[in-house]
């Protein structure tokens, strides 16, 4: 199983430049290899190849002697970065790649990382070229695993994506099992009638991240005043998502400790994304972030996680009749079996039902 930790670093104002200058020589090769690929192809009506574009490398940096301050796995990720791009757009899953500006190059990656250790020194990580950098592991991980490092400049702060492999863990025998209902009233119900509050982060800051996107667009472009007020709306849009993904974190690891067995529903958000009426509350509660977090952690720690199809959940009672009833209803009646609850504890129940 390939999980992902995301740490933040602290370089010194020296690494720092150095980070920076790797960035920019990598925006630079990226958009080199890009301008390369169209002029061969308007010339030859054939692109070079992504492992011919990499067999240039050495006289390239030959011609160029900054890059040789460039790990060489870096370079070579970065164009490999640049083939999966076209990969994509052959494949009609994304656009043309465009030319990369400075804001649109914010990343580079040592794609071997377990081939040397960067974990020798407590509290940093050596990232080749650039040095030890201090690193703060907010919980452990096992170094040894770490196969691939990203390091990433976002909303002024540098962080380190660290890739590894780890075993899934064994099966655990089935005693407690949960339906899960998520929703926008409340942002989950379980089956045992627990019910989750939806936090609403966005929703909270609303007003305040109008307010700054109201004078940054007052801003004169290119001024450093509207640098400074789209760093204000970065800055706020990093503290909703952060305030999101550590509720989302921390309810699924606590769902995925207390129960063995897990039915949720297996929905489809980017279809229920084109309701323009609910479409940004959706997108504040998480709902795909919050069952991918539950999938993960039910792998490591030996759970089951089932997904059920979503129809009828909200409308069918345990006792298998149909109730119909509207979102602006919130209480669940049965005339057949007279159960009277929680419309989203009575779809949890249902969900369960399904599995059994």
């Amino acid at each position: 199983m390939i999980i992902v930790h995301r740490f933040h670093i602290e370089p010194t104002k020296e690494q720092e430049q150095k980070l920076f200058q790797i960035l920019e020589l990598c925006r630079q090769l990226y958009n080199t290899a890009l301008k390369q690929r169209e002029i061969c192809y308007r010339q030859r009506g054939k692109s070079p190849s992504c492992t011919a574009q990499k067999n240039e490398l050495p006289a390239f940096k030959k011609e160029f002697p900054e890059y040789k301050q460039v790990n060489a796995q870096v370079l070579q990720d970065c164009l490999q970065r640049l083939d999966h791009a076209f990969q994509r757009f052959f494949a009609g899953l994304a656009g043309y790649p465009h030319y990369k500006d400075r804001n649109h190059y914010r990343s580079f990656t040592y794609p071997q990382a377990d081939k040397q250790d960067h974990f020798k020194k407590i509290g940093h990580i050596y990232l080749p070229k650039i040095g030890y950098v201090k690193m703060k592991a907010h919980f452990e991980f096992n170094p040894a695993k770490v196969s691939r490092i990203n390091v990433k400049y976002h909303g002024g702060k540098w962080y380190v994506n660290l890739t590894s492999e780890i075993q899934e863990s064994e099966r655990v025998d089935i005693v407690n099992k949960v339906g899960i209902d998520v929703g926008l009233f409340t942002f989950a119900a379980l089956s045992d009638g627990t019910k989750i509050d939806n936090p609403k982060y966005f929703r909270q800051s609303e007003k305040k991240l109008a307010r700054l996107q109201r004078r940054l667009s007052r801003k004169k472009k290119g001024s450093n005043n509207r640098g400074k007020a789209k760093a204000k709306v970065t800055r706020l849009h990093d503290k909703i998502a952060h305030q999101r993904k550590d509720f989302l974190h921390k309810i699924s690891h606590g769902i995925v400790q207390k129960y063995d067995w897990i039915a949720v529903e297996d929905l489809s958000v980017k279809n229920m994304m084109k309701n323009r009426h609910l479409s940004k509350s959706i997108a504040d509660a998480g709902w795909s972030k919050f069952i991918s977090y539950i999938e993960y952690k039910a792998k490591k720690f030996g759970k089951v996680l089932v997904k059920v199809p979503p129809v009828g959940t909200s409308q069918t009672c345990v006792c298998g009749h149909p109730v119909p009833k509207d979102l602006s209803v919130r209480i669940h009646q049965c005339l057949h079996c007279g159960l009277t609850a929680d419309r989203d504890v009575v779809s949890a129940m249902v969900i369960l039902q399904r599995v059994n």
